[in-house]
């Protein structure tokens, strides 16, 4: 049990529905629908009633709710405490993050954090896989998100396991397939994400060793996406980034999986910041909550 689902699950009882909860939250109904269906699990017991009108207390969740509401509460209490023993109830985090991240993540992960910590200003910097590693070493940011392995010597946190995914245009012959193989992608018009060294894109294409003919070379990922529409090229996309897509690409899984690791890394984890060690904490809380946190 966390704090984060007994925050979910009040939000539910105040607003009514799992749909308003996850407007409210800022996250999806089914990663709402998850907090709640594993809180029920770890308790043993049905805490919400859900019909077509929406969600109700069980007798067991009404008997549970008061207690959640006092948690919250304390602990509420305990962190502005406990903040300023510490003195990171203000401050700066400067955080470095790619447009996946920023996409997907980084909306939650701020709103909860801003939530415990309203004073402390965090400072984002969007960047490719270069950028994020120069900033690391210069001290432009406390740390970022990185694809790993890196090729710098940080210390690192691993996330999650982010699949490669082929990407076809409206009429391309392979869009039927359930998987393509690399070698399927060999003299094929090809679209190259150009995000820097760590690229776990480029590092398996290299080791399948497949001749590509690369035709435009991109970091802006919704460009991608609307060249691959126009018919311009194939590409090879990681799923996190996958929002938007057209309805007429097709996203079709390769026959050797493969993933981009992303993780948090820095100079020293150790020696971050107090406000950049809540952020650090925050951000796997969050993510572990949401089903995201795989390593």
């Amino acid at each position: 049990m966390t704090l984060t689902k007994f925050g979910i699950f009040n939000t539910i009882v105040e607003v009514g529905s799992l749909t308003k909860t996850a407007e409210k939250l800022n996250m999806t109904q089914s990663g709402v629908s998850y907090a709640v269906s594993t809180l029920e699990a770890e308790l043993g017991f049905i805490l919400l009633k859900r019909d077509r009108s929406g969600v109700t207390l069980t007798s067991n969740g009404e008997r549970i709710l008061k207690h959640v509401q006092i948690i919250l509460q304390q602990e509420e209490l305990l962190r502005q405490e406990a903040a300023a023993i510490r003195g990171v109830n203000t401050g700066t985090v400067r955080l470095g993050t790619l447009s996946s991240v920023s996409m997907q993540w980084l909306p939650g992960i701020l709103s909860q954090f801003h939530k415990t910590h309203p004073l402390i200003e965090v400072k984002t910097y969007l960047g490719c896989y270069d950028e994020m590693n120069d900033w690391i070493s210069n001290g432009t940011v406390d740390f970022g998100f990185l694809s790993l392995p890196t090729s710098r010597s940080f210390e690192v946190i691993p996330l999650k396991k982010d699949k490669l995914v082929a990407i076809l245009p409206p009429e391309h012959p392979l869009r039927h397939q359930k998987v393509i193989s690399f070698s399927q992608l060999e003299n094929q018009s090809f679209i190259m994400p150009q995000w820097g060294h760590d690229d776990n894109i480029k590092r398996s294409l290299n080791e399948s060793k497949v001749k590509l003919q690369i035709q435009y070379e991109l970091m802006e990922e919704q460009t991608i996406l609307e060249m691959v529409k126009m018919g311009l090229g194939i590409s090879i996309l990681p799923e996190l980034i996958l929002v938007n897509v057209p309805e007429t690409v097709h996203v079709v899984d390769l026959e050797k999986p493969n993933y981009r690791i992303i993780g948090i890394a820095a100079l020293s984890l150790k020696d971050l910041s107090p406000a950049a060690k809540e952020l650090v904490d925050c951000t796997q809380s969050w993510l572990r909550d949401h089903g995201f946190l795989e390593l």
